[in-house]
């Protein structure tokens, strides 16, 4: 980040950051100005909240129909394989949109710990989507501004450690349905890969590095020229991991589809152009055997 910032290294920098985008959507970023003991701290508070008793966990349990508070994710019948672990998913941003009932009081310094973490958060998100907007060769700063109003959700994950662990996975293969998500690795084992050239690669954790992945609204944005890497977690026979996953998410207000300066004569766009409700009423009611990215092409 230090260097997309300095006007000397920018360009060059810009270049590397494009090319990330295309070839991997996801990156590992550094010096991204996230002081390291927010870091900490937050890893901290997030380890905490899950070595409580389970019935201490529960006070903040998920309701029916709702992904929000502590639980699992996607659970649709009692038969069904879970992913191999626990979690917490929570709204941060903008303020009117959190269930204060859901966000844990113990330990005593989790609340206060998530609000300084997500408005840093935040922060990064706006800077990162301007250098990605200038790295498609935009000047369009509507788009990083917008995620100054944006949604901003965190999901706080435990992987246990597994007897047997080529059996299950932390998380199934996905891709995200955010604008780009952001993920503090609290581990220094590999627990997350990404699918590249049909073969999962590792990220290897960098201590105070941020992992950033392309979502698939950048995607549409960037009417393909950037993708949304299908990406999983697996789990470890001996170790347990605690991973903080923040999805961005622009204002609302804007209209989710390809940049007009992207499409034009010899371009033509290959996303439709969806209002922020339309996109989330695609994704919420999408046929599970369809890719969620199909549903959006023209």
């Amino acid at each position: 980040m230090a260097k997309l910032v300095n006007a000397d290294t920018q360009q060059h920098e810009l270049q590397k950051l494009h090319l990330a985008c295309k070839d991997w959507g996801v990156f590992q970023l550094i010096n991204h100005g996230i002081p390291s003991t927010s870091l900490r701290n937050m890893g901290n508070q997030v380890q905490r909240f899950f070595e409580l008793p389970l019935q201490e966990k529960k006070r903040w349990a998920q309701r029916s129909g709702s992904l929000e508070g502590y639980g699992q994710a996607f659970v649709t019948s009692a038969d069904q394989k879970l992913d191999w672990n626990d979690m917490i998913f929570l709204k941060c941003l903008p303020i009117q949109n959190r269930k204060s009932d859901l966000w844990p009081q113990n330990p005593p310094e989790f609340r206060e710990t998530l609000e300084i973490y997500s408005e840093d958060i935040r922060e990064v998100t706006i800077s990162l989507v301007k250098f990605i907007t200038m790295s498609l060769g935009l000047q369009d700063t509507q788009i990083s501004e917008s995620f100054r109003e944006g949604l901003y959700e965190i999901r706080m994950n435990c992987y246990p450690p597994c007897p047997e662990p080529e059996r299950v996975l932390g998380i199934v293969p996905h891709a995200d349905n955010s604008g780009i998500t952001l993920l503090l690795d609290c581990a220094d084992f590999p627990g997350l890969q990404f699918l590249k050239d049909k073969k999962w690669v590792n990220v290897e954790p960098i201590e105070g590095a941020i992992v950033a992945n392309i979502g698939q609204i950048i995607e549409v944005m960037s009417n393909g020229i950037y993708k949304a890497p299908e990406h999983r977690a697996v789990v470890n026979k001996l170790k347990g991991r605690f991973s903080i996953v923040t999805f961005c998410y622009p204002s609302p207000h804007m209209a989710i589809g390809p940049s007009d300066k992207l499409i034009g004569e010899g371009n033509a766009a290959i996303f439709k152009k969806l209002t922020h409700a339309e996109y989330f009423s695609k994704f919420f009611n999408r046929d599970l055997d369809e890719l969620f990215i199909d549903s959006l092409r023209v």
